[in-house]
């Protein structure tokens, strides 16, 4: 069930002022149709009250106190107005057009303490409002007083066009209450547009600035708290464009000082290689210490040139220069012909079913066998095996080893540059670029590059990559 907050802040607000014109115009419109309803029906009652009362004054003086059936009947119509009913009782009978049922006993109690009492009530589907009195006699004693006759009068007046003038009320009521309903609706329409308005611009704008549009603005409207929020924007925007720029501008430089050492580190290499190449030959004649010495300095001197090389690769990409030269391959002879090249053809289990063919470039797939092969052989433990695997658009090569696996921590970070599994380790065998390399050869086929842990036990590596990239 969604809360007030995940509604959206157009229907909160739209919410917000249909629920306050509706409690006003109810509150308002409610208060004033009961005070127009009570003075309508209090002033018909004080006019109806008056009328009886003047009606059974011209009764007096009464002619008898024992009157008979045919003097209630004459009583009775003599009080009852145009339209109105009456009945006239004394000692049990009563008289005249109205029916005695309609006089409650409450109204009976009150009318025979000697006041004039009322009551509204409803009769054949129809609103009234019976008036009863009990006429007087004056007091014999000669004390000037008066005292009930026993004789009790009542009428009977219909309040049916009370009735419709407060039916007419409820109806403005209802209308008043609609009509400021519509009214606060498009009140928060347009509240609602004049607020959501900059901040739809602001989502927008921040969507663009994410997606490294780092030249967005806001055009600043006023100088409320949205265009407050606005040149908040811009500023953070403007410092955001600045420091990415400087850092953008660090990180060409060290790419360009990277690319430029390793080009001029590439001749002395060649040299050097060529030197150590000499020592290898020789290193066998030489004596004890200078034997390892020289096998020392050419094996540093051919880790230097794989780092330099793998240095080099790794500008092309972030220069966007790296591209493949593709060409029809068949992927189980080129993996074979990857783990003989590097001796490792005697270590390394296979699993390559012939005939998978694809469109490859055949030294960058060796260059990810390659990374892989070595990676699972280095850091993990043998049996290290080799698996190919075909779909009608894809293969995927699995690279699996059966060592302590790769930590949790280490797995996000597994293609990483330079990454260290080990912080204290100072040095490794390799240049710490090969999987990112590999990672990069994948991706750059329009494939994918992944790791994880067998739940036997090992890494796995599995590189998946299309058939053919220029279709795919």
């Amino acid at each position: 069930m969604k809360g007030w907050s995940d509604w959206g802040l157009q229907t909160r607000l739209l919410s917000a002022f249909a629920l306050l014109s509706v409690v006003t115009a109810a509150a308002v419109a409610g208060f004033g149709y009961v005070q127009a309803r009570t003075t309508i029906l209090q002033s018909a009652q004080d006019k109806a009250v008056i009328e009886v009362t003047n009606r059974i004054e011209q009764l007096y003086p009464l002619t008898t106190l024992t009157p008979t059936a045919s003097d209630l009947t004459t009583m009775a119509g003599h009080v009852a107005g145009r339209g109105d009913s009456a009945v006239a009782e004394s000692g049990g009978q009563a008289a005249g057009g109205m029916a005695p049922s309609l006089v409650s006993a409450e109204l009976h109690r009150r009318v025979r303490t000697g006041i004039v009492a009322w009551q509204r009530i409803d009769y054949d589907g129809h609103p009234g409002l019976v008036i009863g009195t009990q006429l007087l006699v004056k007091d014999p004693s000669g004390a000037g007083g008066t005292r009930p006759s026993g004789i009790e009068v009542y009428v009977v007046r219909g309040l049916d066009s009370e009735a419709a003038s407060i039916g007419d009320l409820a109806r403005g009521a209802w209308f008043t209450g609609g009509a400021a309903l519509v009214l606060a609706m498009l009140l928060a329409l347009l509240a609602a547009r004049s607020v959501l308005r900059p901040v739809q611009e602001l989502r927008r704008a921040a969507h663009r600035l994410g997606e490294g549009e780092l030249t967005t603005r806001l055009e600043v409207r006023g100088s409320d708290e949205l265009a407050g929020v606005a040149r908040t924007f811009n500023t953070t925007a403007e410092s955001l464009q600045r420091h990415v720029g400087e850092l953008e501008r660090m990180e060409a430089d060290a790419r360009r000082f990277v690319a430029d050492v390793s080009h001029e580190l590439r001749t002395p290499l060649t040299a050097m290689t060529a030197v150590t190449d000499l020592l290898d030959a020789e290193a066998a004649a030489l004596p004890g210490p200078a034997g390892q010495a020289a096998r020392l300095v050419s094996q540093e001197t051919h880790n230097l040139t794989r780092l330099v090389n793998d240095l080099i690769e790794v500008t092309r990409f972030d220069a966007g220069s790296a591209a493949l030269a593709l060409d029809d391959v068949d992927v189980a002879e080129a993996v074979g012909a990857t783990l003989r090249a590097r001796g490792w053809a005697a270590e390394v289990a296979t699993e390559l079913p012939p005939g998978v063919r694809a469109r490859l470039d055949p030294r960058r797939l060796d260059v990810i066998v390659a990374n892989l092969v070595g990676n699972a052989l280095r850091h993990g433990a043998p049996p290290v095996t080799v698996r190919l695997s075909a779909e009608p658009d894809r293969l995927a090569i699995e690279v699996t080893d059966e060592g302590p696996g790769l930590d949790p921590d280490v797995l996000p970070h597994v293609f990483d540059r330079f990454y260290k599994a080990d912080t204290a380790r100072s040095r490794s065998e390799g240049s710490g670029l090969g999987l990112a390399i590999a990672w990069e050869n994948a991706r750059l086929h329009g494939g994918a590059l992944t790791a994880a842990n067998r739940p036997e036990g090992g890494a796995v590596f599995t590189v998946r990559l299309p058939r053919d990239p220029g279709g795919a």
